[in-house]
């Protein structure tokens, strides 16, 4: 059973949803406006938003941006609007998923749990990852080793994360580029020997004197525990 906030002004609507989901074995609390919903959001930490965009007192776009300011709840949009531009628009904000009305029960209630699937396998994959005295925190993007945090620059923690869930596994820098880039491969690598470079720097290494990040002649890197 999730607990869910449905944020809908319309009497009927607000009425028929609750009760659909209701029956589906679902917990719901109800707001009207955006703000009540917002003070609600952060009071009860429901599961799950369901928010309309037409709301009374402020447009569901500003809901979404001050509620991502304070917390990450998942959160469906459920509206008329149908523009594809402002459907990117409420996504972009930080909205997990769009619905159009009108809908039926069934396709909100499927919408709900995939949300919440995936975004509990977010949480299993956000868990610390830990190399050695290594200590990498995907959620927070903080690294420690031995103790002393690391300044990384935005690139360089999406490598070296990408590398410590992969303890021991050589990774090729195809794979890097595709995968930490999100670019095709093609001339491109030596962005991957650069962040490398800086990377092996903070962690008091070098290519020459490797210990965390160990190089796989004509295959690619590896991250290892140095004591093993």
């Amino acid at each position: 059973m999730a607990q869910l906030l449905l944020v809908e002004d319309d009497a009927a609507v607000r009425s028929a949803l609750m009760r659909a989901l209701t029956e589906r074995g679902h917990a719901v609390t109800s707001a009207v406006t955006g703000m009540s919903g917002l003070r609600m959001a952060v009071d009860d930490r429901p599961d799950l938003i369901i928010l309309d965009l037409g709301l009374p007192d402020i447009d569901g776009y500003e809901v979404i941006r001050m509620l991502r300011a304070v917390s990450p709840v998942p959160l469906i949009v459920a509206t008329a609007r149908d523009d594809e531009r402002e459907i990117a628009r409420v996504l972009d904000a930080g909205a997990d998923d769009y619905l159009v009305k009108p809908f039926g029960a069934v396709q909100l209630d499927a919408r709900i749990r995939a949300v919440l699937r995936r975004l509990q396998g977010e949480d299993d994959a956000s868990q610390p990852l830990v190399v050695g005295e290594l200590r990498v925190d995907p959620r927070s993007r903080h690294v420690t080793l031995a103790g002393r945090a690391l300044d990384l620059r935005p690139k360089e923690f999406d490598l070296l994360c990408y590398l410590a869930a992969r303890p021991g596994q050589v990774v090729s820098k195809r794979e890097l580029m595709t995968q930490v880039w999100q670019l095709p491969y093609g001339g491109a690598d030596k962005t991957v020997d650069v962040h490398l470079s800086w990377l092996r720097n903070k962690l008091g290494e070098s290519a020459q004197r490797p210990r965390y990040i160990r190089a796989v002649r004509g295959v690619g890197v590896k991250l290892v525990d140095p004591a093993t």
